[in-house]
């Protein structure tokens, strides 16, 4: 299980290498991927 350091320490790395403008494409094409397998999955 991840705590709380290993979290923020990914979060950072994700902002470094993306930046701040990318992030949002990111979640919405991590949100609509998920959605997607779970609908698989039923």
């Amino acid at each position: 299980m991840l705590g709380t350091m290993e979290i923020g320490m990914i979060v950072l790395a994700v902002l470094v290498l993306f930046g701040g403008k990318k992030i949002p494409e990111l979640a919405k094409g991590l949100g609509t991927s998920f959605k997607e397998f779970k609908k698989a999955i039923k």
